[in-house]
């Protein structure tokens, strides 16, 4: 049986050479917020490496919407300049760029991990951060203030001129961020918003923003190009975002223009993780592939080729994404490949190196 590991998936007008993604991840590795050498080098491996689908780090949609002080953006034309070598070198090798665009909400002005995540002083360098409630993460992070309907407004704006931005430096695909407790989570989860207005409360209101979000974004985004999200699939917390809801609302995305549902899970609250073991989000990415009748990409503990094609076997998603494996390993592509006896499709200034022993 032929691999659908390596076997392209189309979505929209947009052909994937494989079904392996690199997942994004924050490298927090920007000064203002702009692209640099390390992120053409270390996007551009993995589209050596292999992958059908190369995609960008969270990339805040405003100033204001970063993480950390180090954190990739995409707020304006400087920003999409710099960011423009690394969507030609990615699709120059066969794979597809893609950017996740993202706002931290209340998570943000936090230092990089390797600091200790705590809230940052505007003397060096911080802001005041916003969401849908007053609530903080936790002791540690800033104090965020209550969003004002212009508030909502304003980032909805930010998001389809992201994407916009996107479009112009030839990125494929976009990934709204939606989930790990970032700002349109904060919306979704009742453990985040603490809302009485048209914003929060019922599910309806709960899913008011993001799907506005999806709207305006799909409005600016260019209809042959997949427009993907990302969820938290569940809070792994009683009273919290579950199952359930998330294929309630891939249902609704659908219908506006979603092609792809990323699935992840957990980080509303401190403590909202679930039991981390090899393909343990998995279920998510079946569940709501099979509910709501949408695309789905399962990631998480994803590190063996043999993995990831019975997922894909099994139909429980369209697409893998990998992340920390790929960090281990940006050829991993290539070797999964070797393993399943299927074309690996190794850079010709490589061929070289190509034998018996890239199976091992």
């Amino acid at each position: 049986m032929p691999s659908l590991l390596f076997t392209p998936l189309r979505l929209r007008g947009v052909s994937f050479k494989n079904r392996i993604g690199v997942a994004p991840m924050c490298q927090y590795s920007c000064h203002d917020g702009l692209a640099s050498n390390w992120h053409l080098v270390h996007l551009g491996s993995r589209a050596v490496g292999g992958a059908g689908m190369v995609m960008v780090e969270a990339s805040a949609v405003s100033a204001a919407g970063r993480i950390s002080p180090a954190d990739l953006g995409i707020w304006s034309d400087a920003h999409a300049a710099a960011l423009a070598p690394i969507a030609q070198f990615v699709a120059e090798q066969g794979a597809v760029p893609a950017i996740q665009l993202a706002h931290a909400g209340r998570k943000g002005s936090t230092q990089v991990p390797w600091q200790g995540r705590q809230a940052v002083p505007s003397e060096q360098g911080g802001w005041p951060v916003r969401a849908p409630s007053a609530v903080a993460f936790n002791d540690a992070y800033p104090l965020p203030g209550e969003m004002t309907e212009s508030n909502i407004t304003q980032v909805v704006d930010d998001f389809a001129a992201a994407a916009q931005r996107s479009r112009a430096i030839g990125m494929q695909v976009v990934e709204l961020h939606m989930g790990h407790g970032y700002l349109m989570h904060q919306f979704l989860s009742p453990l985040s918003n603490q809302r009485t207005d048209a914003y929060g409360g019922s599910f309806d209101a709960r899913v008011r923003a993001p799907l506005r979000v999806v709207a305006a974004v799909r409005e600016a985004w260019p209809q042959e190009l997949p427009l993907f999200v990302r969820l938290s699939a569940t809070d792994w917390l009683e009273g919290g975002w579950d199952v359930a809801q998330s294929v309630e609302l891939a249902r609704r995305m659908k219908a506006l223009g979603v092609d792809l549902v990323d699935c992840s899970s957990g980080s509303i609250v401190p403590g909202s993780q679930g039991q981390a073991e090899p393909g343990y989000q998995v279920p998510f990415a079946d569940q709501i592939r099979r509910e709501a009748d949408i695309a789905t990409a399962a990631v998480g503990l994803i590190t063996r080729a043999d993995q990831a094609e019975a997922i894909l076997q099994r139909g429980q998603a369209d697409m893998v994404l990998l992340a920390r494996e790929l960090l281990r390993d940006p050829y991993w592509p290539l070797r999964a490949a070797a393993q399943l006896d299927e074309e690996a499709g190794w850079p010709v200034q490589y061929l070289r190196a190509v034998s018996a022993t890239a199976k091992s």
